[in-house]
């Protein structure tokens, strides 16, 4: 993907959220007053499911400043780019309209927390017996 090109359309993203930073493996968008960020990085997937077979999957994380102090928290995994981006997407319209107080760090973790995520990467401590 071009540097200059978005990985996700402009008209697609909530009002105030803008990309910050993306490369082949890393995409950051970010939301200014408040600092909220939200982010999607290759990872190994050393905890995913063994019967899968994936060497590297995308983590979706949010981070955030509580005070001077910067907290980074796991939305979850997933086992593809556009898994990734079509969560990161999903992560920023439940912010921008479900979260009401967003210097609240506990309600925007409630509100990522309520993300469903498609293309979810099992891990090996899943309870769901798995069928071939």
């Amino acid at each position: 993907m071009p540097p200059d090109q978005n990985p996700i359309p402009r008209d697609e993203l909530p009002p105030a959220w803008g990309l910050a930073d993306h490369c082949d493996e890393y995409v950051e968008y970010r939301r200014n007053r408040p600092s909220i960020e939200l982010i999607a990085a290759q990872t190994d997937a050393d905890h995913s499911h063994p019967v899968l077979g994936l060497e590297r999957c995308w983590e979706l994380r949010y981070r955030y400043p509580i005070g001077e102090v910067p907290v980074s928290d796991s939305v979850g995994r997933v086992s593809t780019r556009h898994a990734a981006l079509s969560g990161l997407l999903e992560c920023m319209h439940r912010i921008h309209n479900r979260v009401e107080d967003l210097h609240d760090p506990l309600e925007i973790q409630a509100v990522l927390d309520g993300v469903s995520l498609g293309n979810v990467v099992p891990d090996g401590t899943s309870k769901a017996p798995y069928r071939h």
